[in-house]
């Protein structure tokens, strides 16, 4: 099952592009497994809201949690290095991948209601509270769960492919083995305090070493909705994101691949 599920996400993700004909390309998606009575969801109603809902909550048969990551193509990581403003091309990869991962999220409904386990999905964005700014379900943190990744100074999930990209989630009743969790931080600066360009390429002043203000970021991701209306609701910046060691892998798993070539 976990193969199946694995392969359906990354089939259909590959077709997408070319039937929706999209500017965006995609490098294959990432997919963690996570039990959904493991105790650490408990601990998000601490991390991230109290009123963090539980697996159960979304699905009362519930035995798995899916996510997933979908990185984003290094031109469209390249494009926004530059500029206070996101690049068109970010945020167009922003829309267009939120709507890859609504589909999605509906199409391995369909794959796994045909085989007789249930499905909960939850929207990829837009689903937080306007006012804190915090979401009942928050994709990224979940996906930590699952096991894809840690998370770095800028609050981002670093994966095996980076943190430059879009995650989503789903629970089912399907029993699938849950995947480990990485076993050290992908953040260089988590890891021995060797970088913080994440903090230095903030536009806006909202990331900091010792703290994050979600509402001066949201103000600069509210100026980009402004100018890429056109494009459809593009509330994003991304500019942490991008020109950084983590944007497209792991970098400590580099360090230690290099470490090995040269030992």
């Amino acid at each position: 099952m976990k193969d199946s599920i694995r392969n359906e996400i990354k089939r259909f993700t590959e077709g997408y592009r070319n039937e929706r004909r999209t500017e965006t390309i995609w490098r294959t998606p990432l997919v963690g497994f996570a039990s959904a009575l493991d105790p650490l969801f408990r601990t998000l109603k601490g991390v991230v809201t109290p009123t963090h809902a539980m697996p159960k909550d979304l699905l009362t048969v519930a035995h798995t949690v899916v996510a997933f990551f979908v990185p984003f193509e290094e031109s469209t990581i390249r494009s926004n290095v530059e500029g206070e403003t996101s690049s068109r091309n970010w945020a167009q990869a922003y829309v267009e991948t939120n709507g890859l991962i609504a589909e999605l999220g509906a199409h391995m409904k369909r794959y796994l209601e045909s085989r007789g386990h249930a499905v909960t999905v939850t929207p990829p964005t837009h689903n937080f509270d306007p006012g804190v700014l915090v979401s009942d379900w928050s994709h990224r943190h979940v996906a930590f769960v699952a096991g894809l990744g840690t998370f770095g100074l800028n609050n981002m999930l670093i994966t095996h492919s980076g943190c430059c990209g879009r995650i989503g989630s789903f629970v089912t009743s399907a029993n699938v083995a849950p995947d480990l969790r990485p076993e050290t931080d992908a953040c260089l600066y988590h890891h021995n305090a060797s970088c913080i360009k994440c903090v230095k390429r903030c536009v806006n002043d909202a990331l900091f070493v010792d703290r994050f203000d979600r509402h001066k970021c949201h103000e600069m991701c509210l100026r980009n909705e402004e100018i890429f209306r056109f494009l459809g609701r593009a509330d994003v910046c991304g500019k942490c994101l991008v020109g950084v060691p983590c944007s497209s892998m792991n970098p400590v798993n580099k360090l230690y691949q290099d470490a090995e070539q040269d030992a």
